[in-house]
C-alpha cells in the first residue's frame, strides 16, 4: 500500500491532488477535476487543500522517513 505524500513529479500547484491520486489509485486529472467541482459547493475546500499542503510530507521526506 502506498503512503500519502506529495510527489516530486506531476505536481500542478502543491502536489496534494497528485498525492491523493497516487494513494488511491486514481488519475491525477480525475482528482483535480473533483477538487475543482467541489469548489462549487459551499464548504472549506480551500482550507482543506492548504492544510493538506502543509501537513503532507514531500516525496523526499517521506522516502527518507520510510527507508529505515
Amino acid at each position: 500500500m502506498n503512503g500519502l505524500y506529495r510527489p516530486r513529479h506531476g505536481r500542478m500547484i502543491g502536489g496534494v491532488c497528485a498525492g491523493l491520486a497516487r494513494r488511491f489509485g486514481m488519475s491525477a486529472w480525475a482528482v483535480r477535476a473533483l477538487a475543482l467541482l467541489s469548489c462549487v459547493l459551499p464548504g472549506p475546500q480551500f482550507v482543506v487543500y492548504l492544510v493538506l499542503w502543509v501537513m503532507l510530507p514531500s516525496e523526499d521526506k517521506y522516502r527518507a522517513r520510510t527507508s529505515y
